[in-house]
This record gives structure tokens, sequence and C-alpha cells, in this order.
């Protein structure tokens, strides 16, 4: 029998690479005064970028978890088993930093610091990134009750890993989520039903459904519950700190489009033991607190899958010949791969600017909270927007392989839509943006003054902070065309942010097709004379350097 199997003209795999060595990433450390942690970031970028670690996530993407309701006698026990791999990069994820720890970091930009790290790790694996984000963001929420967070913050900021079933103070780390959404509701988390009734110990037997809960494996949940006062945020631990079960039943896990490797479930409460964090009546802005981290996560979340398209498509490009020359030579698809890596660096850096930016917000600088509630709205919108469009189409830069299991691109377009849908889907966070201008005017001149601190330097960006100045005058129809109004307020930071930190060939892209009209509405659409040598040379991932 002839060979008929001779390999030729197929692309080796992207692995074995320092994930962190890109230049966006690198550059924010260096302006924003976090150069101490580029060794660490290069420590992680080459494990995140060995065929270990990404084997592990291949293993928890084909492996996801799975419920268990009773043992083998019939005992109720709601326990979800993952894939040894999960746990590893579990482990992983806590030990470099990336859950609360930040919260205790006395280095300078730790939220940034940490921002790094969690984009350069995220390309092993989506799915446990959300258990770690909310661990990450539930600190600044549970500080509103001081006495739960004296005893369980230092555990929740812990560089070990734990994930054994026992009462959560005698364990060496802990994992948190969240428990809000009910099935009536969604997004609507005021219409909730579950029902806090106060105990004579100062302790709420809450009672209730959820229909969405993330992580509900965790060590600890903030959940949403109707209290005598109103909506109240409450803290609730899956083992009571004597030992015993709180009285939580996990009734089935979400058969999800992606995200396969964290478990979603829906839970019941009938009479569970939880306390409450901050005042009756005050839950939504009292986990807002938690929600405004995990809305940072997904805009680095979806920027960091930007990232990873954009260089699976370059490498792919580079090592792929077509109709008599390598693809990455051919103009119409440098066209197409510069375009996505100006949408993945403009989205990266504008990811890192807002974790920066909650750094100073943390210390108490003036004026960055303000900027920061109104920044990180639109961006959540914008950049969680495009995500799944990108996916798309670096998926299509590598043709039918790219729509095979193999090349992660699939598992990748299936992650896409979800950091839009988290924490509020793209109607909740364009109207949040309105919301911030109504009750905190303040934010849209801290925005427009951040806009304007880059004023003169590009044309197409002055004329684009023109034109959006002036949509804020019809004040009737702004709510019918928030999404408009949003998507020109992001793409007005982005050009601002690249104007005076970027690179100039990705800049000038930029502003010429995204704020200057010269851009298509697919990507490869591109004006001519843009440098899309320089810009390629950026996105292209470094392997064997």
């Amino acid at each position: 029998m002839r060979a008929t199997h001779t390999v030729t003209n197929q692309v080796p795999p992207l692995v074995d690479f320092d994930a962190a060595d890109y230049a966006p990433i690198l550059e924010a450390l260096q302006r924003e005064g976090a150069s101490h942690a580029v060794e660490g970031l290069h420590e992680v970028g080459r494990l995140a970028g060995s065929a270990q670690a990404l084997g592990w996530g291949d293993l928890a993407e084909a492996h996801p978890p799975v419920l268990h309701t009773h043992d083998r006698y019939g005992h109720r026990i709601d326990e979800v088993v993952y894939d040894p791999s999960y746990h590893q990069l579990m482990d992983t994820a806590v030990s470099l930093g990336l859950a609360g720890s930040v919260w205790r970091d006395p280095q300078p930009m730790p939220h940034l610091v940490r921002a790094a790290r969690s984009s350069v790790w995220g390309i092993t694996d989506a799915g446990h990134g959300c258990p770690i984000s909310m661990t990450y963001a539930v600190i600044p929420a549970l500080r509103a009750n001081a006495e739960i967070a004296a005893q369980y913050e230092p555990l929740l900021c812990s560089l070990e890993y734990d994930p054994s079933l026992q009462a959560p103070l005698g364990k060496r780390g802990l994992i948190a989520g969240m428990s809000m959404t009910e099935k009536q509701g969604g997004s609507d988390v005021r219409a909730n039903r579950t029902e806090a009734v106060p105990q004579a110990d100062g302790s709420y037997r809450l009672t209730g459904h959820k229909w969405f809960t993330s992580a509900p494996m965790s060590d600890v949940l903030l959940v949403l519950a109707q209290a005598p006062g109103g909506l109240s945020c409450f803290f609730l631990p899956r083992i009571l700190p004597d030992g015993t079960r709180n009285s939580m039943a996990i009734q089935r896990l979400k058969d999800k489009l992606g995200n396969h490797s964290n478990a979603s479930g829906e839970v019941e409460y009938d009479e569970a033991t939880a306390w409450l964090v901050g005042e009756e009546g005050r839950g939504v802005p009292t986990i807002i607190e938690m929600v405004n981290m995990t809305r940072l996560d997904c805009t680095l979340g979806s920027a960091t899958g930007m990232r990873v398209g954009t260089q699976q498509a370059v490498h792919h490009a580079t090592h792929r010949a077509a109709f008599g020359s390598a693809l990455v030579d051919q103009p119409l698809m440098r066209n197409v791969l510069a375009d996505l890596a100006v949408e993945s660096e403009a989205s990266t850096t504008v990811a890192l600017w807002l974790a920066a930016l909650t750094d100073r917000a943390v210390a108490g600088e003036e004026g960055a909270d303000a900027l920061r509630r109104i920044s990180l709205a639109v961006s959540k919108y914008y950049v969680c927007k495009r995500g799944p469009l990108h996916a798309a189409e670096a998926l299509e830069c590598l043709g039918g392989n790219g729509y095979v299991e193999d090349s992660r691109m699939p598992r990748l377009y299936r992650e896409a839509p979800l950091m839009s849908v988290w924490e509020g889907s793209g109607n909740v966070a364009a109207l949040d943006t309105l919301r911030a201008m109504t009750r905190q005017p303040e934010t849209l001149q801290a925005f427009f003054d951040e806009l304007d601190a880059a004023a003169g330097a590009d044309a197409h960006l002055d004329a684009a902070v023109r034109r959006l100045k002036d949509t804020f005058t019809d004040v009737e129809t702004i709510q019918h065309r928030a999404r408009t109004v949003v998507g020109d307020m992001a793409q007005a930071l982005q050009g601002a942010l690249l104007v005076r930190h970027g690179h100039p060939a990705v800049a000038d892209a930029f502003t010429r097709s995204r704020l200057g009209g010269q851009w298509g509405t697919v990507f490869g659409t591109l004006p001519t004379g843009v440098d899309t040598a320089a810009i390629i040379e950026r996105a292209a991932p470094k392997v064997g350097s």
C-alpha cells in the first residue's frame, strides 16, 4: 500500500513559549511603575506557554466537573468532582497570587501586577479563572462586615489552595463564589425571592432557589436575599463553623456553551445559615463592590482571548503557505492579522489601564474612583462585545484547521460570549454607564478629562471626542442610543490611551480605522498605508526566543 499521509505544510503547535513576551503588557508594567514584576511575569509566561500547563487546560476542558448529589448509601452530599487537572490549574493560580492575596501585597501596583499575571496565565484555561476572580473580588464586599472579614480575609488572601471539604476556618486557604440571580429575574436581582429570616444569635436563615451560582463548590458564597429591611447581602459558608454541612442543595450543573472546566449550578437553600454583610436593604450596593472587580476581570478575560486568537492566527499564517507564498506575506491576510492585532492591543491596553486605575482608587487618589466607575462600565460593555467577533475571525484565519477541536480555536470561540453575559449583559453594562452619569455626574467629567489629556496629538481622535461630546446634548433619546454612545466612548478611550502610550503604528491604525471612518464592518478592512509589519511583529508569539 502506498503512503498517502506524508505531512507537509502543516503548522507546528504553539507550545513551549513565553506567553508574557507581549509588548503591551510589558510596556504597561514599565509605564505604571511596576517594573519590579517583569522578571516574575516571564516566569509565569514560560509556565503558561509550556506543553504541561496547556495540557492541564485541555484535560480540564475535556473532562467537565460532575455533580454527585448522593453517596452510595443514599445520603445527600452535593459534591462536585473535578478532573485532577482542574486542581492543578487552581493550585497554580492561587500560588501565583491571582486570587485574594493581592489585597495584602505590599509591592507597588499590586492590582496591575495581578492583572498582567492573570492575563498571561489565562491562556491555559478560562474556566478556573471564574472562582479565582470571585475570590479576588469578594474582599472589598466582605469588608462591609468587619468581624467576618477579620476571620476569613486572611484565608481568602492565602497563597495555598485547599480543596478539602471542611469547616473554612480550619483550612489553609479559601475560595469564594457568588449566588445572585434567580430564574424570574436574571440580571434584575431586585426581583429575587430568596427569603432571609433573622435569628436571635444574629445569623439569618435563607430559603430560596438560585438559578445561577458560580462555582457552587466554593468554600464561602455571597448571596442576595430579601431580609425584613429589603434586599440584602449575606455571607454563607458551605460548611458551618461546627463542621456540619450547611443546608444547601446543588440541584444540577448547567450544560453550558463553553467554560466547561468550571461548574455553574442551580442551588437551593432550605433555611441555610448565613450572616449579614453590610446593612439590610443595601444588598446591591454591597455586592456591587464584588461585581466591579469581576467586571474588571471580564474585560481582562476578553482581552486575553483576543491576544490568544491573534497569536494563533499569526503563528498559523507564518508557518502555512498557500498560492505560492506564506500566508503572512500576502497583503489581504496581513490586513486581517494587523486588524486583529490592533483590536487585541487596544483591549489589553485599556484593561491594564483599568487595573492600574484600581490601584490608584484603592490608594485614595483624587478622582480615580470616579474615572474608574464610568470607564469600567464602558470598557466592560465594549471589549466584551468585541470578543466573539474577534474569535470568529481569528478562527477563520486557520481555515478548516481552526474549526477542529485540536486547534483549541473552537474552545476560544465558545468561551468568547461569556465575558459579555457574565456580570451584566450588553444592555446592563451600557445602561450602567448612563446610571453612573446620572448618579455621579462627576464621572462623565472625569472621563472627558482623560480624553482631553490626549488632545492635539491625533486629528481623528480630536474629531471623535468632539462628536462624542455632542451626543450628550440630546438627553431624551440617550437610553435608546445607549449602545452607540457607550461604544463611541469606549473607542475614544482606547484611542486616547493608544495615542498617549501605545506604539505609533498601532495608534495610527486604530484612530484611522475605528475613529476616522476608514474601516469596514469586518476585520481586515484597515486603510492602505498602515504599517502592518510593525503591528504584526508586536502581536507575533515569540517562539524559541
